[in-house]
């Protein structure tokens, strides 16, 4: 607002508060319009609504943006934990694979030590293993890698490789060799 503008409002200002309110004031200036309360309250009544939609859309936003950086953790550790398994396996497997003879070497205890560790970590972060032998086969947990000749293939008879869930989500299907289910024989009764 220019000097000259800001002397014109004064005068009519100066007028308006003497009770001398004419048209066009003595050089011509229109008076400020008269600010009414409804009109006020109208305004009041937008700008409101306008805060209150702004922090709806912050509280919105907000709410997406965690949901967002959970998916991200949740991916992030699903990936870390498919690069944990094998090595538990590797392990697994090495245990396994240790003569009787040599069960109670340091070293022997020492990567049983690792291996539970290692289990423990993954129960901690919500992995657990499939449960399969004996199991109805189901290709949503289990991935069938051999097959009994002649049978009819319902049953999971042998587990070639673990499979884990983390949480209700599949981490890595178990492989499998599927079968029929082993018949019980009965013992006489004596």
């Amino acid at each position: 607002m220019t000097d000259q503008q800001k002397t014109e409002l004064e005068d009519v200002q100066t007028k308006s508060a003497n009770g001398k309110q004419g048209e066009g004031g003595e050089n011509g200036a229109a008076q400020p319009p008269e600010l009414s309360l409804d009109s006020l309250v109208k305004e009041r009544d937008e700008l409101l609504d306008q805060l209150k939609r702004s922090v709806a859309e912050f509280a919105n936003f907000r709410r997406r943006i965690d949901l967002e950086r959970a998916q991200i953790r949740e991916l992030a550790s699903r990936d870390l934990l498919k690069q944990i398994l094998p090595v538990v396996d590797d392990l697994h497997r090495a245990l396994a694979s240790v003569p009787e003879d040599e069960a109670e070497q340091p070293w022997v205890q020492g990567v049983r030590h690792i291996e539970r560790k290692l289990t423990a970590l993954l129960e901690r972060s919500g992995v657990s293993p499939i449960d399969a032998v004996g199991q109805p086969f189901d290709p949503a947990v289990h991935e069938a890698v051999a097959t009994e000749p002649g049978s009819s293939q319902s049953i999971v008879v042998e587990v070639y490789q673990t499979g884990y869930k983390l949480g209700q989500n599949l981490l890595r299907p178990a492989m499998v060799k599927v079968g029929d289910r082993p018949e019980e024989t009965e013992k006489p009764v004596a």
